[in-house]
């Protein structure tokens, strides 16, 4: 009933016309500085005395927009308006829901270089970041759509004779959707819009360092003829209300990305059966990352350091996907590392509207956590690059690290920041067994140019997303689905077929005929 569905494509900001709408939608977004944003439940604007001031971290003086923050109040309020959306949207047709969702998608694509620009001031997007930011959660919406069509129809099964047997999938109720800052409208749309689309509803929880940008896509949600109540937004304190929606005996199921820590949490509260609950809670929780890029002695080593850096980098390293360990084999160790240290030492920082390679890292709490990781390991290995603050904003230079033991902490624990650890390994061999050292496995990569190695690589590096001979982020809805193995978490796979199934369950009927 639709086009097919092709990825939105990305612009190029070289192209003088490209740059100039960017710098607009920048000045457009910047005379809105703060401006205020309530909660949406049942379709209504709700304002409380309780406030989150979303910060610029690229000026952290600067308040980019002030946010409403619910209560337990509001989120009771909240899950009931879902549950009293449910009743009609779960019943309406997926062509009927499709459609908004496809209208949705347009009204996004119309105004995206805006929500790009919102993101580099909330988020410290580089303008090609923000901008493929907002180019996924576009995608999210388009596949989506066209996937709850497809899985409207009756399962395949077998007849019996006499009988008539069908099995069809139908949504299964009110949920909540946990996503994090570092995609703050990609992750939060797709966790969004994909159980509703495939008939359910949400109470939507955004990350409190960035709840302007949600709150935009809210009134979009809106104009597209989104039903009240079908999506709820509630930016508030995660100890409180994100406590509270999860263990609520309504809540269905919870959609999660975040840390593991915070997963962990989360998937241990989701397993508890409270009083007037009836049904076993779906508890999807997509964590972290500690990935490892390969580089053996037959690759492209000019292609692998500039896609190392990339990989590392991007974003300032506040990728789940983002490369935190280099494994090189022991041949091209040297070159490789000089490399790739040369590139990060060349990138510029520098404010996000600038459009810096490197911007600033998203918060005061989160400069400190790397400076403190930072500290910690230059008594475990080499400081080859970087590793300082820079005034101004929350900036933190590209740091690499050589000589890191394959137990160490830098090479264990996920930084989530632009650091990057450098470990030898004597051979292919032993690269992949360094590589699967860890307790996660989202995802990995390998540069080489020797078949059998990648053969064995496809088999035996175990990561939910690998990539060959390409940088190790960026993941495309639609052809990459996306999600992890082990500590990384319930391998979703967001972006795929498969995605809208996990918010759904089967109903068989059989009727026998009269003889």
């Amino acid at each position: 009933m639709f086009e097919p569905f092709y990825p939105e494509p990305y612009s190029d900001f070289t192209v003088p016309a490209n740059k100039t709408a960017y710098e607009l939608a920048l000045a457009g977004v910047s005379e809105r500085f703060g401006d205020s944003f309530p909660l949406t439940i049942g379709g209504e604007a709700v304002e409380t005395s309780a406030t989150i001031e979303s910060l610029n971290p690229s000026q952290p003086d600067e308040v980019i927009g002030v946010s409403a923050s619910a209560g337990i109040d509001e989120a009771e309020r909240a899950l009931e308006a879902a549950w009293t959306a449910y009743a009609s949207w779960s019943r309406e047709s997926a062509e009927f829901r499709a459609r908004i969702g496809v209208r949705l998608a347009a009204i996004m694509r119309a105004h995206k270089y805006e929500l790009a620009a919102i993101q580099t001031f909330e988020a410290g997007k580089s303008w090609t970041e923000a901008e493929a930011d907002v180019a996924e959660a576009i995608d999210f919406v388009d596949y989506y759509a066209r996937q709850a069509v497809r899985l409207s129809g009756p399962v395949d099964v077998l007849q019996w004779p006499g009988e008539e047997n069908e099995s069809r999938l139908i949504p299964i109720g009110a949920g909540v959707a946990i996503p994090p800052w570092n995609f703050p409208l990609a992750i939060l749309v797709g966790m969004a819009i994909g159980p509703v689309l495939a008939g359910n509803t949400i109470v939507l929880k955004p990350a409190s360092n960035t709840p302007v940008i949600g709150a935009r896509w809210m009134e979009m949600v809106a104009d597209a003829g989104m039903p009240p109540g079908v999506v709820n937004y509630l930016p508030g304190s995660g100890g409180e209300i994100g406590d509270y929606l999860v263990d609520h005996p309504r809540t269905r199921f919870i959609n999660f990305t975040g840390s593991k820590e915070v997963g962990l949490r989360i998937a241990a509260r989701s397993a508890v059966v409270h009083e007037g609950q009836k049904w076993l809670k779906r508890a999807y929780m997509e964590m972290g990352g500690k990935d490892a890029m390969i580089v053996d002695e037959t690759a492209d080593l000019d292609d692998a350091v500039a896609d190392a850096v990339r990989s590392a980098f991007g974003f300032q390293g506040q990728k789940c996907s983002a490369a935190s360990r280099l494994i090189l084999v022991d041949e091209v160790f040297d070159k490789v590392l000089d490399g790739v240290a040369a590139g990060a030492g060349s990138l510029a920082i520098g404010p996000a509207a600038e459009n810096h390679p490197v911007g600033p890292v998203i918060s005061a709490a989160q400069h400190r956590s790397i400076t403190d990781e930072i500290a910690k390991g230059r008594e475990e290995a080499e400081l080859v690059v970087g590793g300082e603050s820079i005034d101004g904003g929350y900036y933190i230079q590209p740091t690499i690290f050589a000589g890191v033991d394959r137990n160490a902490r830098l090479a264990q624990h996920e930084i989530f920041g632009p650091v990057l650890s450098v470990i030898r390994a004597r051979d292919f061999e032993e690269a992949i067994d360094i590589a699967n050292g860890t307790e996660f496995g989202l995802t990995g990569g390998l540069y080489s140019r020797d078949r059998s190695r990648i053969e064995y690589a496809r088999r035996e590096f175990h990561v939910g997303n690998l990539y060959i001979n390409r940088k190790i982020t960026g993941a495309l809805v639609g052809i990459q689905p996306f999600g992890g193995f082990n500590m990384s978490g319930s391998n979703a796979k967001a972006g795929g077929p498969g995605y809208l199934r996990l918010f759904m369950e089967m109903k068989t009927v059989a009727e026998r005929w009269p003889n």
